[in-house]
């Protein structure tokens, strides 16, 4: 239960923070304002890790494979395609399109065990909600 709510909270913050990158941008540049997000997220986590972990940074040099520690140079470009996103198409239907693309490459990601995750069997199911999220995404872009 505590896993879905964390979840749910996930989404929301990533929606609000969406929305406030945005509004940056109109004051800064796209560059500017991720950068901004960036540096910010760094202090937060820092400060996060001076209350309440203070384990060792030389743990991140024994993590395998290497590429694993990618995932700040892809925050910036998930930063970048968000407020990209919610310029063009506006919040709701960014969001819309990411989570179904998140969706989907999680998905496909569980399926091929990929990234040393434990592959999944395919489950129609699963496969039959995706296209539910899809039509629901025509059905709220239809006008």
């Amino acid at each position: 239960m505590i896993g879905f709510l964390i979840a749910l909270v996930s989404g929301a913050l990533m929606s609000i923070q969406g929305v406030f990158n945005t509004q940056v941008t109109k004051s800064s540049s796209i560059w500017v304002a991720s950068a901004f997000v960036q540096f910010s997220a760094l202090l937060v986590c820092l400060g996060a890790w001076a209350i309440t972990d203070r384990s060792s940074f030389s743990a991140l040099f024994k993590v395998e494979p290497k590429y694993m520690l990618l995932g700040g140079a892809i925050g910036a470009f998930i930063t970048y395609t968000v407020i990209k996103s919610m310029e063009l198409l506006g919040p709701a239907r960014a969001v819309m399109l990411i989570v179904i693309a998140q969706l989907i490459i999680a998905y496909v990601i569980e399926l091929f065990g990929w990234f040393e995750v434990e592959r999944q069997p395919l489950e129609w199911r699963k496969v039959i909600g995706m296209l539910i999220a899809i039509v629901g995404i025509i059905i709220f872009k239809w006008k």
